[in-house]
């Protein structure tokens, strides 16, 4: 059996997909195709995202509690996981494209920052006081895996793929999620859009049903898991959550997971877009209201998110003077800029190269650099 025959096996379950499912003959990527072999172009998406080095730094970033010493508390990996898992019982079940969906999930996390949202919101403070415009995760995992993986190459994914992670913010609820047509152009549009419109990325849409699926299962994938490592940490307890959410959807991750994912698979069924029923969509918009008083807003101290902010302005403001006295023996050039291309090194700000740096760290990475650099100071 040759190549190409092979090739066929693993696209015949293409002839069962939905007409409402992308298709590997739709895919588009932005820097010409990869030489041929026998993987679908979503699937080789997802071996390219898996095997790099951004995928391997998310088993020590910050999901919601950070510094804890409970083993049982989920990271970043573990979400990624949840929300390729849930999204790919939704595409099963709807005939839609389960290697684009998985490709989607498991990289749209990758430009997260080290302690999560928090860390985020002050690498966008810098950014914006730098000139550099907004920072969001959802943009540095699109620009992690097309420019400066492989050491300024990028992964060269398809626009499929990474309009999916563009578009996957699990914040903003809706009740219906409908995909737009789009082409190369419109992607990099929306993508540029988010620096310049702090807005523009609540508005965003996918262009496939599959990216569709991927953000409703980004918010099902922590609902009930930030529960449960809350309940563990004694942040509350089940009791507290209110009665009308646990007689919907229950009071554990399993009921939480299992009743939002049945009802949007019935509920979506041969529709060319995503939905569920009023009672789940009112259900899920009132944990998410719970979660953020009672998980999210007190996930930090007033004295770690001190230490934090601290943290991040330190390590930025000492790595710019780095790049700026040309300091080669500094860890940003040992660890970072001397492996990038040309075409990166003098087309990116050097603001720019500090954020990138500082995004791709672990939580420990950046706490162990923080620390050197107070030391030394």
């Amino acid at each position: 059996m040759n190549e190409n025959s092979i090739k066929q096996i693993m696209l015949q379950r293409e002839d069962n997909l939905s007409p409402y499912a992308c298709r590997n003959e739709d895919a588009i990527r932005l820097f010409g195709n990869l030489t041929d072999d026998i993987r679908p172009n979503y699937f080789r998406d997802t071996d390219r995202i898996i095997y790099s080095l951004s995928y391997t730094r998310y088993i020590d970033k910050t999901q919601v509690f950070s510094n804890k010493t409970n083993d049982n508390i989920s990271k970043r990996i573990i979400h990624v996981q949840l929300v390729s898992k849930i999204a790919r019982t939704i595409g099963r079940a709807l005939s839609l494209n389960e290697d684009l969906i998985e490709a989607q999930a498991l990289g749209h996390d990758i430009g997260h920052v080290p302690f999560g949202h928090l860390g985020e919101k002050y690498l966008n403070e810098i950014s914006l006081n730098n000139g550099e415009g907004n920072f969001m995760h959802n943009v540095e995992s699109v620009r992690d895996l097309m420019v400066l993986e492989d050491n300024g190459n990028g992964k060269n994914l398809t626009i499929q793929t990474l309009d999916g992670i563009l578009c996957h913010n699990g914040e903003f609820l809706q009740d219906k999620y409908y995909p737009i047509k789009k082409n190369a152009d419109d992607f990099i549009h929306d993508y540029n859009m988010c620096y310049e419109d702090s807005n523009y990325a609540s508005f965003l849409r996918p262009m496939t049903l599959e990216g569709c699926v991927v953000r409703i299962s980004d918010i099902i994938g922590y609902l009930g898991r930030d529960i449960e490592d809350a309940i563990s940490l004694g942040v509350f307890d089940k009791k507290d959550i209110p009665p009308s959410i646990q007689e919907i959807l229950g009071n554990n991750n399993h009921d939480i997971v299992g009743t939002i994912t049945e009802d949007i698979i019935k509920s979506s069924i041969g529709k060319p877009y995503i939905t569920m029923s009023k009672n789940i969509y009112q259900a899920i918009k009132d944990l998410k209201k719970f979660n953020y008083k009672y998980i999210y807003d007190k996930a930090n101290t007033k004295n770690e998110k001190e230490y934090i902010k601290e943290m991040f302005n330190k390590v930025f403001n000492y790595y710019l003077k780095q790049i700026k006295d040309n300091n080669k023996d500094s860890n940003i050039y040992k660890i970072f800029l001397n492996n990038m291309t040309e075409n990166y090194l003098n087309n990116t700000t050097d603001v720019r190269k500090v954020i990138d740096y500082i995004a791709g760290m672990t939580d420990e990475f950046i706490t162990r650099e923080y620390e050197e650099i107070k030391s030394n100071s």
